[in-house]
């Protein structure tokens, strides 16, 4: 039985041995020279053909005037004097106020009150009661940043403010 299995693989061996000499895996590399080169196939007709920009460039000169042919002025104007007048009709915007108080005690809420309006008259102010808190809201702002520049302002008189965005009244006069 040794002696058939080991011609089994002595046999195996033989003919991988043989399948790769014939394939020429252990040749040496030389060029194959008896292969005739071929010219690659001409695509040039193939593709496109654009001409010079120079070639087909116009003189730059003026250019003449485009005249309207549909006249639609008069309706634009319409339409910008009805957008103006809605836009005059309107009184309130998103925007900020500072909330300079909270708190039970009306006293205190009236004297931060006397304080900034002491300092800077030109502010607003709106004092809510809603039992029992009372809230001192100072200034109208369409924008953060206005609110946070008028907030560094107020904060000595009031340290705990803070900036609570709500709707503003719009003031026709500052614009």
């Amino acid at each position: 039985m040794k002696f058939l299995l080991r011609n089994v693989f002595l046999f195996s061996a033989l003919l991988s041995l043989a399948s790769c000499a014939a394939s020429g895996v252990g040749k040496a590399i030389t060029p194959d020279t008896t292969r005739r080169s071929v010219p690659a196939e001409d695509l040039s007709r193939y593709r496109p053909v654009f001409t010079s920009p120079a070639a087909t460039a116009q003189p730059v000169g003026p250019k003449p005037a485009v005249m309207p042919t549909n006249h639609v002025n008069s309706q634009i104007d319409q339409r910008l004097r009805d957008q103006a007048v809605t836009n005059m009709n309107v009184k309130y915007a998103q925007g900020y106020r500072i909330l300079a108080y909270v708190g039970l005690e009306r006293d205190q809420a009236m004297a931060i009150r006397r304080a900034v309006i002491s300092r800077y008259p030109e502010e607003t102010d709106y004092i809510t009661f809603k039992q029992p808190t009372y809230r001192l809201l100072i200034g109208d702002y369409l924008t953060r940043l206005e609110a946070e520049q008028a907030m560094l302002r107020i904060k000595p008189l009031a340290p705990k403010a803070q900036l609570q965005p709500t709707q503003v009244v719009l003031n026709k006069t500052r614009f």
